[in-house]
């Protein structure tokens, strides 16, 4: 069965890891004739300052945390000590794909920033549920923190932006004449997110940072990196697949049908969170000059290529763990989710009075909906876009 997935998504994203990305680093403008970085993080600092708060994470922070460990773990602990009917087995296996998408939001996210606590060793052990979410921190924290985050939406450097040549995310990717029908088969293939990371990406993504000798901090040799790698996949495929049969008792197949159906619910709910803060109108793919130079610095660069969806839905904002706050997630990635209701205040005013976008869809079907109407328009010929 796993050789199968494993083909499954060979195919399906192989080409992310067989395509070299650019090495050629784009350089971002140092001329911010509008001030907006600068008049925007004297006010989102004078905001903590004044009122006498932290930008790491908070009781509810706290809180939340134990919400969401709850809803992923406790099915599990029930799968392990009660026999019930095969129904009662997938739904719970659907609620514990939930919480692993809600901890790999809310707390891993915030921990790997280093936003959830102003100690480190705190961030770490939080930042380190990734290894129980299929991940790995090294891989994560350079394609996320650094590749991600600092090239947001530049093709050959972002790599969320690098789907092989199964989907077209970018006017700048090459278009095949399956990406007409895009819209329509994206949705099936985006489950499938998690599962590469737990039986490729890891691997094929740790060989090619490490031989560019890419870190986020301290760059450790290949050797911890390698053995850290193999042995949290061993615990890993050890507490989902091995413990469940031998202790739980759990016939093989059950399990394994479980660990399918747990990963394609985190991996769709983690997929389409992600694709609605970069992949939909508006959002732009700019792209440097001869000279690797970009038009705009960092900070306006994130406001043309990032947007927010339903800021005001209470439910959201508390389960994707501040995700539908990309914005300001995306300027100010080392403050705590928790803030981002506030903060977003004062991003949207500097930005409308610096005459910048500010990308927002006010509910999720619509940022949905954008999504897809973008993947249309990506699936088409270029000349007839």
């Amino acid at each position: 069965m796993f050789i199968i997935l494993k083909k499954i998504i060979l195919i399906t994203f192989g080409k992310i890891y067989i395509k070299k990305m650019n090495t050629n680093t784009p350089v971002f403008s140092k001329q911010d004739s509008l001030k907006f970085f600068r008049t925007l993080n004297k006010r989102v600092n004078d905001y903590f300052k004044e009122n006498n708060i932290e930008k790491t994470g908070n009781w509810k922070l706290h809180l939340k945390t134990i919400v969401m460990f709850c809803i992923f773990l406790t099915p599990y602990f029930f799968l392990l000590a009660m026999d019930m009917p095969f129904w009662v087995y997938l739904l719970l296996n659907v609620v514990i794909g939930i919480g692993m998408a809600g901890v790999g939001m809310n707390v891993m996210h915030d921990g790997n920033h280093g936003a959830y606590s102003k100690k480190s060793w705190i961030n770490k052990i939080m930042g380190g549920s990734i290894y129980i979410l299929a991940g790995n921190v090294y891989n994560w924290q350079v394609q996320h923190n650094v590749l991600h985050h600092t090239y947001t939406n530049i093709l050959g450097h972002d790599e969320d932006l690098e789907a092989g040549r199964i989907l077209r995310f970018s006017q700048t990717s090459k278009w095949y004449k399956h990406h007409k029908f895009q819209h329509f088969y994206s949705i099936f293939l985006y489950g499938l997110l998690t599962f590469n990371w737990a039986i490729t990406t890891d691997f094929m993504q740790m060989k090619r940072y490490l031989k560019r000798k890419l870190s986020y901090g301290e760059f450790k040799s290949p050797a911890i990196r390698w053995t850290t790698l193999v042995i949290t996949k061993a615990i890993y495929f050890s507490i989902w697949i091995v413990v469940p049969i031998a202790i739980g008792g759990i016939s093989w197949w059950k399990v394994v049908l479980g660990f399918i159906v747990m990963h394609y619910t985190a991996g769709l709910i983690l997929s389409v969170v992600f694709q609605l803060a970069h992949v939909v109108e508006h959002t732009e793919n700019p792209m440097p000059n001869e000279e690797g130079e970009m038009q705009n610095t960092w900070a306006v660069h994130q406001l043309y290529t990032t947007a927010n969806f339903a800021p005001k839905n209470w439910l959201i904002n508390y389960y994707t763990g501040g995700l539908n706050h990309q914005i300001e997630h995306h300027i100010f990635p080392n403050i705590s989710h928790v803030h981002y209701n506030k903060i977003a205040e004062f991003v949207k005013q500097t930005a409308k009075e610096c005459n910048l976008p500010y990308y927002e869809f006010k509910t999720t079907r619509a940022a949905i909906a954008s999504h897809f109407k973008h993947l249309k328009e990506l699936g088409k010929k270029p000349q007839m876009a």
